[in-house]
C-alpha cells in the first residue's frame, strides 16, 4: 500500500483528466452493456414476437409501443437497428476520448518519473551511488519507470472498467430473474482463493526477474565500457559465459512465469466454463418454464460471457500488478534514498577570491578512515601539491572542497563553515581534472565549452592553446569538430587529458584542482602544460595531486600524506632538506635525468 500511496504522489496532478477518461469509459460500457438488451428486443418483438408474452418494461420499451412501428414489422427494424447504430457510435467516441486522456496522463507520469529519477541521479553522492550497480540504475531509470506507470494509466482503468461491467452484468441479469446468479456466485470463491495463491507467487517471481534483467544490463554496460580490456585479456569467452548465465537466469524464470500462468489460467477457465454452462442451462429451464422471454436468454449468456471475460481481465491486471509494484518499490526506495552530503539552502555569497581552513578535518568511509586530522591553510592564490603514496587520502581531500564528501571537524570557506552555502555556489568555485578522463560522445570543441556551452569560440581556442591541445587537435580530420568520446574517435590517455584541462579552464573558477592529471604526459609535456597554467591564470589558487615530483617543484607549500594524515610539509627545497619521504622519491624520480630533457614529447603538440 505504501508503495501505491508513493505512485499516487505523481498521478495526483493528473487525477482530473483521469476521472474524466473514467466517465468516458463508463459512458462506453454503459453503450456496449445496452447492445444486448437491445438484441434481446429485437429477438422478441421483430423475429420471434409472441402477443402472449408479457410487455417489455426494460429502457427500450418505448421502442415497442408501437410509435415506432408494430411489432414484427419491417419500421420497428428500422428503428432498432438506428437505435443500435447510434448506440455503437457512441460508444466509440467515447472509447476514443477515453484512449487519448489515459495514455496522455501514463507517458506524462512517466516522463515525470524519469526526469525525477535523473534529478535524484544528480544530487546523490557518490558514496550513495556507489551502493547500486550500474544495472540497478539503468533498470530503476528506463525499465521500471514505464512499468510503474501502466499501474496508474492502464491497469486501475482496465479494474474499473471490469469491476463496473460485472456490476451492472449482475444487476441486469437480477433484473431477469435472480436465479441467473447461483452459479457465478457458487464458483466466486474458489476463483478468489486461487488468485490469491496466483499473486502471491507472482509477486516473487517478477521481483526475481527483474534482479534478473538487472544483471544482464550490468554484465552488457561493464562489457561496453571494459571491451578494450576484455580483448588485450582475450577474455571474450570469459565474458560470454558470464553473459549467458545471466540471460539463462533471465530465460529459465520467464519460464516459471509462463508455467505459472498456464497453471493458474486453466484454473481460471475451468471457473469461466462452469459458470458459463450452469448459467445457461439455468436460463434454458427458465425460458422453457416461461419464466422469461427468449432474447432475454441470448442476453444472459452475452452477460454471462462479459463477466467471464472481465474476471478473466482482473486476475491478469492483478498479475501484472505484482510486476509493477516491485517496479514501483525500487523507484520508491532510489528517490526516497537521502544524500550522504545534504544541500543547506541558504543566501550565503563568498567573494570571488575563495580563502579555504581545514582544522582537524577527518573522513572515514565505509569502515575506513580515510583523513586524520588535517590541518590545512588555502588562501586564495596560493599553490599547493599533494603527494603521497597509492590510498593516502589525495583525491579524498580534495574532493571534500567541493563537498563530494563531508567531512567531521572544521572546513570553512571564506571563515564561513562550508555546509552553510548552496552546493552548487561550492562547486562553482573549482574546476577539477580527474585523472580518468571522461569525454562525452561529441564534438572536440563541445567538451572543452561543457561548462560553458555559450562561450566564445576564442575562449575555446584560447584554453587548447594553454592545455597544449591546440596543434593535435588541429591535425583532427575535422579539427574542433571532430566528434570524440565514447562512441567517436578515440584519442591517447594524454590527449584526453589536454582536453579535460582546457575543459576546466574554460570555466573560469578561481580554483583550479588537477588530481593526477597530468599522469598521461610525458614530463616535458606537463612541465609546459604547467608552465602554461601557471602564466595564464597566475591569481587563481592552484591544487595539484600528484606522484611526480616534477609536478609540485615550484609549488608554495607541499604536503605529503601517508594513511591519510600530513607527515611532511613544506616547500619543495625545505622537504629535500629534511630527507624524507619527499626527498626520497625526488632522488628516485630525478636520477635518470629525465628532468632536463625539454624536447621530449615534443612532436605530441
Amino acid at each position: 500500500m505504501s508503495v501505491f500511496r508513493f505512485g499516487l504522489g505523481y498521478w495526483k496532478k493528473y487525477i482530473p483528466l483521469s476521472l474524466l477518461s473514467k466517465v468516458c469509459s463508463l459512458i462506453a460500457l454503459l453503450c456496449d452493456l445496452a447492445l444486448p438488451l437491445l438484441s434481446a428486443g429485437f429477438i422478441d418483438y421483430v423475429i420471434a414476437y409472441d402477443p402472449a408474452a408479457p410487455a417489455d418494461e426494460g429502457i427500450f420499451s418505448f421502442l415497442y409501443s408501437g410509435a415506432y412501428g408494430a411489432p414484427g414489422s419491417w419500421e420497428l427494424f428500422g428503428a432498432i437497428a438506428i437505435a443500435f447504430c447510434v448506440i455503437l457510435f457512441t460508444r466509440l467516441v467515447f472509447l476514443y476520448i477515453k484512449n487519448i486522456t489515459f495514455q496522455w496522463c501514463g507517458l506524462r507520469m512517466e516522463c515525470t518519473l524519469r526526469e525525477e529519477t535523473y534529478r535524484k541521479l544528480m544530487e546523490l553522492d557518490g558514496e550513495t551511488i556507489s551502493r547500486y550497480n550500474m544495472g540497478e540504475l539503468l533498470t530503476t531509470m528506463n525499465r521500471d519507470t514505464i512499468t510503474f506507470k501502466e499501474l496508474y494509466s492502464r491497469i486501475l482503468m482496465n479494474l474499473f472498467d471490469s469491476v463496473c461491467v460485472m456490476a451492472f452484468s449482475v444487476v441486469i441479469l437480477a433484473s431477469f430473474d435472480y436465479r441467473l446468479l447461483f452459479i457465478p456466485l457458487a464458483v466466486t470463491p474458489l476463483f478468489v482463493f486461487s488468485l490469491v495463491r496466483y499473486l502471491s507467487q507472482a509477486r516473487k517471481l517478477f521481483r526475481e526477474i527483474r534482479e534478473g534483467y538487472s544483471q544482464i544490463n550490468l554484465a552488457v554496460q561493464e562489457n561496453i565500457n571494459a571491451v578494450r580490456i576484455v580483448r588485450s585479456f582475450a577474455g571474450e569467452d570469459a565474458e560470454m559465459q558470464k553473459f549467458d548465465r545471466c540471460n539463462d537466469r533471465v530465460r529459465e524464470l520467464s519460464d516459471r512465469q509462463v508455467r505459472l500462468s498456464a497453471k493458474y489460467n486453466s484454473i481460471f477457465t475451468a471457473f469461466q466454463q462452469i459458470g458459463y454452462v450452469g448459467t445457461v442451462v439455468v436460463a434454458a429451464a427458465l425460458v422453457l418454464s416461461g419464466n422469461i422471454m427468449l432474447g432475454a436468454l441470448t442476453a444472459a449468456t452475452t452477460y454471462v460471457t462479459k463477466i467471464i471475460s472481465h474476471i478473466t481481465q482482473i486476475s491478469n491486471s492483478c498479475f501484472m500488478m505484482q510486476n509493477q509494484l516491485v517496479s514501483g518499490a525500487r523507484l520508491r526506495h532510489f528517490l526516497t534514498e537521502r544524500s550522504a552530503v545534504p544541500e543547506h539552502p541558504s543566501a550565503f555569497v563568498f567573494s570571488p577570491q575563495p580563502d579555504y581552513r581545514l582544522r582537524d578535518v577527518n573522513l572515514t568511509l565505509g569502515e575506513k578512515q580515510v583523513l586524520k586530522h588535517i590541518d590545512l591553510d588555502i588562501p586564495y592564490g596560493k599553490k599547493i601539491g599533494i603527494m603521497g603514496g597509492t590510498g593516502s587520502g589525495k583525491s579524498a581531500l580534495l574532493k571534500c572542497l567541493t563537498r563530494i564528501f563531508d567531512v567531521s571537524g572544521e572546513l570553512t570557506l571564506d571563515g564561513e563553515d562550508i555546509k552553510k552555502y548552496p552546493l552548487e555556489a561550492v562547486r562553482a568555485e573549482c574546476a577539477y581534472v580527474f585523472q580518468d578522463v571522461f569525454l562525452f560522445s561529441n564534438t572536440v570543441d563541445a567538451n572543452i565549452a561543457f561548462a560553458r556551452p555559450d562561450c566564445a569560440e576564442e575562449e575555446v581556442l584560447r584554453a587548447a592553446e594553454t592545455a597544449q591541445a591546440a596543434r593535435f587537435v588541429e591535425k583532427l580530420e575535422d579539427g574542433y569538430q571532430t566528434i570524440v568520446g565514447e562512441r567517436g574517435l578515440g584519442l591517447s590517455g594524454g590527449q584526453k587529458q589536454r582536453v579535460s584541462i582546457a575543459r576546466a579552464l574554460v570555466k573560469g573558477a578561481p580554483v583550479l584542482v588537477l588530481d593526477d592529471a597530468s599522469s598521461a604526459l610525458d614530463m616535458a609535456t606537463e612541465r609546459r602544460v604547467l608552465a602554461s597554467l601557471k602564466a595564464q591564470c597566475p591569481g587563481h589558487t592552484l591544487l595539484i595531486a600528484t606522484h611526480r615530483v616534477s609536478s609540485v617543484m615550484d609549488c608554495d607549500e607541499i604536503i605529503y600524506l601517508r594513511d591519510g594524515e600530513i607527515v611532511e610539509r613544506g616547500t619543495a627545497q625545505e622537504l629535500i632538506e629534511k630527507d624524507g619521504a619527499f626527498a626520497a622519491i625526488y632522488r628516485l624520480q630525478t636520477s635518470d635525468g629525465q628532468l632536463d630533457d625539454s624536447s621530449y614529447g615534443k612532436e605530441e603538440l
